[in-house]
């Protein structure tokens, strides 16, 4: 619906209307005021008893008095006085009466307008009605009427209404009395008079109008000054010539707690901290501006008389005359406190951590370039620790991310603490921390410092009433030995890191040029990987899987195999790392799935095969549908599936794990406990875990046929344990027929390992099906030995007295083959010196020609000797 449009003065109605509203006699519109009108009807009252005065003398020298005494004719003149009596006096006391106030303005105007009309219509008959005798000779009664309408006009001045409202009531009785000559031009008089006056009420309603408009838009102005103020956003000041102020706002005066007058004359620059405008280069911007005389706009500065801080954005401009004299200046302010702190605070969350409170990434870059960056364009001393905390991913998940945030700040007020003041720390996020340590360069100092926060930080925590242990791991790097700028320093402190986390974690590294070599050297190795991956140049190799009970075959385990071009075969454990931190253990796992079941579909039905599944992929919520693919494309039943799962994968117990094990049960696949006791063993899990078999890990099975060994104790538990839960168990690394018969006593139900064969490509798989079918045949060696390492050193050889010289060409930590001495009988013990203070008791097994074998008395350290000083020979 469209709003009526407003009409335009041209087309409003012109004659009565605006007559009237000119004269007062009208409603007010919005944009007049109403008291203009009151005001002049109370005037009207105030003035009208000196009108009445005035009437009184000219009446008296108009009129006979001695004869109107002695007058004894009729009397109906005496009536139009009496009358003209009465509405002089209702027009004196009538607004005076308290009913006066209820009534409109305009109301009272046309009430006042009608009484004076009357007056000077009873007064003129009255006049008229006299006869000679009762007039006087001069002046004629025509004069005196036109006298009281000269004086009506002129006494009541702006009040126009009761100008015209005489000249009305004169012009009335000339027309109401028989004409004369002198009647029709005292009409004629009264009506131009009229007219005149009407004109003038016109020019003096504009006037009015304008100076009513100008009145409330100064008032008007004032009101949103005031709130303005009032309203705390800003406030006013005013100065004279010298400076001295001469207004400010009382708001601003009760915000400082100072009486508004204490502020009158003092000196503005007084209420501001010299010298101090929160700029680089405005300290002097208010006080230079005032004394040169010139603008200015939002100022800072600093209050000076309150005890908190607070901040003030001035403006002001000179007052200048019409004369160009300078009065002093005028201006605005505004409180800047509130902004100030939020830039504070904005400026303080851009350089430090907000969980922690310690310097964040930025401010940590600035302050190891500003350490790099030495005095006169040298390169400066400084260490960079990168710290990366151990075990705390476990914390984050079991007990949620609130005590994982309270364990950071432990952790960064425990860094504080170590470091002190001779580094800064900060926080780079996660759980990764970084150590700035401008000027220390000692390496002996630096791991004492490093160990330190090691121990520190590895010490039990108290979160949420639980202890909490966790480790760190610390990387170091030093300039300029490592590097010359902060990117340097930063890239090799983190490959320093990544070295101590692959030796074991809670240890530091320094950093070295072979770890960058080792960095590029599995850079390349991760981008052979992806373009072998890309080519199909992997090969898949099947290891036997064997009944204990028959020595039948029963699945086969999928192990991958990578022959590079140039390096040769890489093993597993390099190649599978790299894959899982590059992103290419997703395609290659469900390659290998795929090619394991496809090789499956040609063995015989209830012969299984078994695949190794990272955590990551197990973590893969597409899990099951790449299974069902692969099951569905090769034909094969999902029973004779087998998903090996190593304990990492599942060490965060949760819904997302319980249903992956519910959604590939539901296939129907079988699953595998891989390298149990190995890592975070969860006894617990493992009885609502639907796994259908444990593989005990080969570091059990070796060694367990030594005396004293408690490997055996070991396999034993887990046999008990998994027969207990319904589950097989599957002996891994079985090598020799010790080995073979140990395992097989204590009951385990499956044996892998190289005592029924390596592993071997698909088509031999097929091939020994056809050959030999499933029986599996022991090949290997009777007993089993401590590994061997090569060594080329000369030793001392002591029997009965005598002192011989040998060269050991290999050696373990229960015996050594030795050279140099020729047909020695077995049996025979020596005291052998294999290191200069290192002596240790033999005895011989066999001999050949100038070799023969000894067995230590007591097992060695083999590291020990390599370390150790060579015997010292005589010359």
């Amino acid at each position: 619906m469209s709003l009526p449009r407003p009409k335009t003065e041209n087309e409003m109605p012109h004659d009565a209307p605006r007559m009237l509203d000119a004269l007062g006699l009208t409603a007010p519109s919005h944009d007049v005021s109403p008291m203009w009108a009151a005001q002049s009807v109370r005037t009207t009252s105030l003035l009208w008893p000196l009108f009445m005065l005035a009437k009184l003398c000219v009446l008296v020298s108009v009129v006979n008095v001695s004869e109107l005494v002695n007058d004894r004719g009729a009397h109906s003149h005496i009536w139009w006085l009496a009358a003209a009596i009465v509405a002089d006096m209702a027009v004196w006391l009538l607004p005076r009466h308290i009913l006066a106030s209820k009534i409109l303005p305009h109301v009272q105007t046309w009430t006042i307008m009608a009484l004076v009309m009357l007056s000077a219509l009873f007064t003129n008959l009255w006049i008229h009605d006299l006869h000679a005798p009762l007039l006087s000779q001069y002046p004629s009664p025509e004069i005196a009427q036109g006298a009281l309408i000269i004086m009506a006009v002129c006494i009541f001045g702006n009040q126009r209404v009761l100008g015209l409202a005489y000249c009305l009531g004169t012009s009335f009785h000339s027309f109401i009395v028989p004409a004369s000559g002198n009647t029709l031009v005292l009409g004629v008089i009264a009506m131009t008079i009229a007219v005149s006056m009407f004109t003038q009420a016109r020019f003096d309603r504009k006037r009015l109008l304008a100076n009513q408009a100008e009145d409330m838009k100064s008032r008007r102005a004032n009101r949103l000054l005031t709130e303005y103020e009032e309203s705390g956003r800003g406030w006013f000041w005013e100065t004279d010539r010298r400076g001295a102020i001469s207004y400010i706002s009382d708001a601003l005066a009760r915000s400082l707690g100072v009486p508004c007058d204490k502020l009158i004359g003092l000196q503005l620059t007084e209420l501001v901290v010299a010298g101090n405008s929160g700029t680089n280069d405005k300290d002097r911007t208010l006080g230079f501006h005032l004394s040169a005389r010139s603008a200015f706009v939002d100022v800072p500065v600093r209050v000076a008389i309150t005890e908190d801080e607070r901040w003030w954005a001035i403006s002001g401009r000179p007052i200048i005359n019409e004369y160009g004299q300078f009065h002093g200046f005028r201006g605005s302010g505004s409180d800047l406190t509130e902004m100030k702190r939020s830039q504070a605070e904005v400026a303080r969350l851009a350089q430090y951590d907000s969980l922690t409170s310690l310097a964040n990434r930025i401010q940590m870059q600035r302050t190891l370039e500003q350490s790099v960056s030495g005095p006169h364009g040298r390169v400066g001393d400084c260490a960079l620790f990168l710290l990366d905390l151990d075990r705390f991913k476990s914390v984050n998940d079991t007990m949620g991310h609130p005590a994982g945030d309270a364990l950071l700040r432990e952790v960064s007020q425990r860094l504080q603490r170590v470091v002190g003041d001779r580094g800064m720390v900060g926080r780079l996020g996660g759980d990764e921390f970084k150590v700035v340590l401008p000027g220390l360069i000692d390496r002996p100092k630096l791991g004492v410092l490093a160990d330190a926060i090691i121990a520190s930080l590895s010490q039990p925590y108290i979160i949420e009433g639980t202890q909490v242990v966790i480790g760190a791991s610390v990387g170091i790097a030093i300039c300029p030995d490592h590097g010359s700028t902060a990117d340097s320093l930063i890239r090799n402190a983190d490959l320093a890191l990544y070295a101590a986390k692959g030796d074991g974690r809670g240890v530091h590294r320094f950093y070295s040029s072979e770890m960058l070599a080792e960095a590029e050297d599995r850079r390349q190795l991760e981008d052979d990987l992806r373009q072998a991956l890309k080519e199909g140049t992997l090969d898949l190799v099947y290891q036997p899987i064997v009944s204990a009970k028959n020595e039948r075959i029963t699945g086969f385990e999928t192990l991958l195999r990578w022959n590079h071009p140039k390096r040769g075969a890489i093993s597993p454990a390099v190649f599978i790392p790299i894959a899982e931190d590059s992103g290419l253990i997703a395609p290659l796992g469900e390659w290998v799935l795929r090619t394991a079941c496809h090789a499956a579909a040609q063995w015989p039905q209830d012969t299984r095969v078994a695949v190794n599944v990272s955590p990551i992929q197990f973590a893969n919520p597409a899990l099951p549908g790449i299974v069902m693919n692969a099951l569905a494309a090769s034909g094969i039943k999902p029973e004779q599936l087998e998903l090996e799962i190593t304990e990492s994968a599942f060490l965060n117990e949760g819904d997302a794990t319980d249903q992956m094990f519910a959604q590939l049960k539901a296939i129907g696949v079988r699953l595998a406990l891989d390298d149990f006791g190995t890592g975070y063993s969860s006894l617990g899990y493992l009885k609502k875990a639907p796994f259908d078999k444990i593989k005990i890990d080969q570091s059990f099975v070796r060694g367990a046929v030594v005396p004293g060994s408690r490997n055996a104790a070991i396999i034993t538990s887990i046999v008990s344990l998994a027969e207990a839960l319904g589950m097989d168990t599957t002996a891994e690394g079985v090598e020799t027929h010790d080995e073979l018969a140990l395992v097989r006593s204590l009951g385990c139900s499956q044996i892998q390992g190289f005592i029924y064969g390596r592993g071997v490509s698909a088509e031999e798989v097929e091939k020994q099906f056809e050959e030999q079918g499933r029986e599996a045949k022991a090949n290997g060696f009777k007993s089993s030995r401590p590994a061997r390492m090569s060594m080329l050193r000369s030793v001392a050889i002591f029997h009965g007295g005598d002192r011989y010289v040998g060269r050991i060409r290999n050696i373990s930590s229960g015996g050594a083959m030795i050279e140099g001495l020729w047909n020695v009988p077995g049996e025979t013990e020596f005291s052998i010196e294999l290191a200069d203070g290192m002596t240790v008791e033999a005895v011989t097994r066999w001999s050949v020609d100038d070799r023969m074998g000894v067995q230590f008395t007591q097992p060695i350290d083999v590291r020990m000797v390599q370390s150790a000083a060579p015997v010292k020979m005589a010359s």
